[in-house]
């Protein structure tokens, strides 16, 4: 059959990126408690494409994904890319990989448990003969004004933050031990079960720590600097102000 992708194109435009995107994947993730978690991916996945080809074959990509299938994970991420490129003749490929991660939480008081999730990304290329990976994982949070508690007579305004830390690194590390540094370096945690007692001890917390976005990121980037296995990072926080019809925002990174 005629393979119309390997046409020449007469248009001399590169392709950075080329692929599939969206994909839904199982995936088993390493679970400091429990060993393995299985989560329920979503997958993107490019390579570059030289201006002289008309397309990729996409089909290759999902070919890829159940070569390794039940070995996805950070130890095969970079043969993943290698086999990307090897399938699809490319010089460069991209991956993301996107899952839900779950975790046991025990209220603060009555010790009542309930799963909270937390959004987690593996993401890399391979490019030069270089391949760079990288995990990221959002947290939420919760923030007490530190301005409106100064200035009012009683009560201050608090909201959820999303906190979102991308890091490069020398050697494995635990994802649970990110989360637990995200949520110390906040007013307070957030839990998906709280009672009476719980709410109680929450509000006052965070209200006897107030914190500014920007007081969150410093924060979080203070203690990240702290271990030298993170070569890289960025940290943002995004508060989904509960007064304002706007979210409050700020951002650092490591160069």
């Amino acid at each position: 059959m005629l393979d119309v992708q390997s046409q020449k194109d007469h248009r001399h435009i590169d392709i950075q990126k080329v692929g599939v995107k969206g994909i839904k994947y199982p995936v088993v993730v390493l679970d400091r408690e429990k060993g393995t978690q299985p989560v329920n991916a979503t997958i993107n996945m490019y390579v570059n494409l030289p201006h002289r080809f008309k397309g990729t074959h996409m089909s290759r990509f999902v070919e890829v994904l159940n070569e390794f299938r039940g070995q996805i994970n950070i130890r095969t991420f970079e043969k993943i890319l290698e086999q990307m490129k090897e399938k699809l003749h490319a010089e460069s490929a991209h991956m993301e990989i996107k899952f839900p991660y779950f975790m046991e939480k025990s209220a603060p008081v009555s010790h009542a448990k309930s799963l909270m999730e937390y959004h987690c990304t593996f993401f890399g290329e391979s490019r030069d003969g270089m391949t760079d990976f990288g995990v990221g994982v959002v947290v939420p949070v919760t923030t007490v004004c530190p301005c409106s508690k100064e200035i009012s007579i009683a009560g201050a305004h608090n909201q959820r933050g999303m906190v979102t830390v991308k890091l490069r690194f020398r050697k494995f590390f635990w994802i649970e031990d990110v989360i637990r540094l995200v949520e110390e370096s906040a007013s307070s945690e957030i839990y998906s079960l709280l009672k009476r007692v719980d709410e109680k001890y929450v509000t006052e917390k965070a209200y006897e720590n107030p914190l500014f976005v920007e007081d969150v990121v410093r924060n979080v980037a203070e203690r990240l600097n702290q271990d030298d296995n993170f070569t890289w990072y960025s940290v943002e926080v995004e508060n989904m102000e509960s007064i304002h019809n706007h979210s409050a925002y700020a951002f650092v990174e490591k160069e």
